[in-house]
């Protein structure tokens, strides 16, 4: 660096990890050389964020600042051949996002020295990235602690002649979860056909939207469990857990271009029915204890439908009696999540080198994010279901639109036929 043979940015006691409304504190460090005259030493706080409608592009589309603050630490002047340090101090505002990076965007925080020179002369740069933490608390959420249910029926033919109902009705415990938590996830299934019925799988799903020029979705499929099908005139029910790795929280407010959704995905894959329950992902979790097994009950009852189809159906359907069954499930697949405790300051994040910080646990995110912390060690009981951990899972590579719909594929593939006859 010719006479500046170091200019750093060090941040009081090594912090990395902030909260709004917390002031950020540390120094400047210069080592010369040579004597140097230079007009002005000045530190820079920002934070902002921005999106982009390329993956991994740094060009950003859409822009918005949280907060610039300026500081001169040093006036117009000379140094002699030496070590220096300059003190600094910034109050973050109250309002300011989670920090958050991913494939289409990220909302980063950084303090930036300069060291600026005579004319002619170069100017010489640094700077220090930071994250902060502005806690999600699930217990602000309204009726948080209360079953999340949802329940639909469908009729769908089979045999050209023939019909037959499947009533789908899926519960989640909690509406909202921590790191760490378990999702217990109880499925009631009843076919009404002569028909046995395809795979059911229920799913762990992140969205991530990027408000840019156009809307950019980023699909993610955390977890993953799969259960057997449901024989014909069956009554199945399926019960089955998802830990929540680490993730992002699911709101980031003060961002208006990004925002982060979570939500319980069960499908039958034949025939084809879907349903999706909400969950919120927080920092601190529902002080309320679950409901007893036996609320629980009640609460999950499914659609109350007919017991025998409508008399114009029992020609087709061969209407049977229907039998209570246990569905056993077939596969349980989840992601990796890192490690706790893994920072530096070269790459970012590293596995040799661990470092304890303070307060609660420093965490790793699954998919697109950066460090955060979680309200407590993040431990979860696999005793009942032993997980396969297999490669991250992911819709597709770019998701820059919505899946098409079951419906809309048919109407598509319709139309293609129409088209070639």
């Amino acid at each position: 660096m010719g006479k500046v043979q170091e200019l750093s940015v060090a941040l009081k006691d090594n912090k990395v990890v902030y909260s709004p409304g917390e002031f950020v504190t540390g120094e400047v460090r210069v080592k010369l050389s040579a004597h140097l005259n230079f007009k002005a030493l000045k530190v820079n706080c920002i934070g902002s964020c921005g999106v982009t409608n390329k993956a991994n592009d740094t060009v950003w589309q859409m822009e918005e600042q949280y907060f610039s603050s300026t500081l001169v630490v040093a006036e117009k002047g000379s140094l002699a051949a030496g070590e220096y340090t300059y003190p600094f101090q910034f109050l973050l505002p109250a309002t300011a996002p989670t920090s958050f990076e991913g494939l289409f965007g990220k909302i980063s925080y950084r303090v930036k020295a300069t060291l600026e020179t005579a004319r002619f002369s170069k100017d010489y740069k640094t700077e220090k990235m930071f994250y902060i933490l502005n806690l999600l608390n699930l217990n602000d959420i309204s009726d948080i602690e209360q079953p999340n249910v949802v329940s639909m029926t469908k009729k769908f033919s089979y045999l050209i002649v023939k019909s037959g109902i499947v009533a789908l009705t899926v519960s989640t415990n909690l509406k909202g979860y921590t790191s760490g938590q378990i999702i217990q996830l109880t499925t009631a299934i009843q076919n009404k056909s002569g028909k046995d019925m395809g795979t059911v799988v229920a799913s762990l799903i992140q969205k991530v939207t990027y408000k840019s020029k156009r809307l950019i979705y980023d699909l993610r499929t955390i977890a993953e469990v799969e259960g057997s099908g449901v024989k014909s005139w069956k009554h199945a029910e399926w019960k089955e857990q998802i830990i929540v790795p680490a993730l992002p929280q699911s709101s980031l407010h003060g961002c208006n271009l990004i925002q982060i959704d979570y939500f319980i995905q069960v499908s039958i894959r034949s025939p084809e029915v879907l349903v999706s329950l909400p969950i919120y992902i927080g920092n601190i979790a529902v002080n309320s204890p679950p409901l007893t097994p036996s609320r629980q009950s009640q609460a999950v009852q499914p659609t109350v439908i007919p017991t025998a189809p409508p008399a114009e159906d029992i020609g087709a359907t061969g209407y049977q009696p229907m039998d209570s069954i246990i569905l056993p499930t077939k596969s349980h697949s989840q992601q990796q999540t890192l490690s706790p405790h893994t920072y530096s300051q070269a790459s970012g994040f590293e596995s040799n080198t661990r470092e304890q910080l303070p307060g609660p646990m420093l965490c790793i995110s699954t998919g697109a994010t950066v460090p955060y912390y979680a309200d407590g060690p993040v431990v979860a009981d696999l005793s009942e279901n032993p997980l396969i951990l297999p490669p991250e899972y992911s819709s597709w590579a770019y998701p820059y639109d919505p899946p098409p719909t079951y419906e809309e594929s048919c109407s598509s593939a319709n139309s293609s036929m129409s088209a070639g006859q």
